[in-house]
């Protein structure tokens, strides 16, 4: 009872930025997200996405593919991300190779595609728990 009580307020207010250019895999994931009780915005490429942040301050994770279209893949915009705003978790994914470990950003986690979604859910509850960097 008091793990959980603890899981709900590292929850409590946690929103989660899901970049995913396919719209079933972003709705899944969304679903992911939000089953795992945090709230979950959604956008389809790295230029939607640095823009939703640079007008939002209360988004904490970013989930987000690594092979999409635009201006920059995940990897670049992770890399961004981390530059500009240190404190946001990052979450990559992707269905195809797994990147060399050098190419993420510090602190970052990759979890292959499909999903596991008990992985998942554990990798956005340590993040939420977390104390920002």
């Amino acid at each position: 009872m008091i793990l959980e009580n603890n899981l709900k307020t590292a929850r409590q207010g946690m929103i989660v930025l899901i970049v995913e250019d396919e719209p079933i895999q972003r709705m899944d994931m969304i679903d992911l997200v939000e089953g795992a009780g945090f709230e979950a915005v959604g956008c389809y490429n790295a230029d939607t996405a640095i823009a939703i942040l640079e007008r939002r301050t209360d988004i904490r994770i970013v989930l987000s593919d690594i092979d999409m279209p635009g201006s920059m893949d995940g990897l670049k915009m992770a890399a961004f991300v981390r530059k500009r705003w240190p404190p946001i978790q990052l979450v990559l994914t992707s269905a195809g190779a797994k990147p060399d470990l050098d190419t993420l950003p510090a602190r970052a986690v990759f979890l292959p595609k499909p999903l596991d979604y008990e992985r998942a859910e554990k990798v956005l509850r340590e993040m939420a728990s977390a104390e920002p960097a």
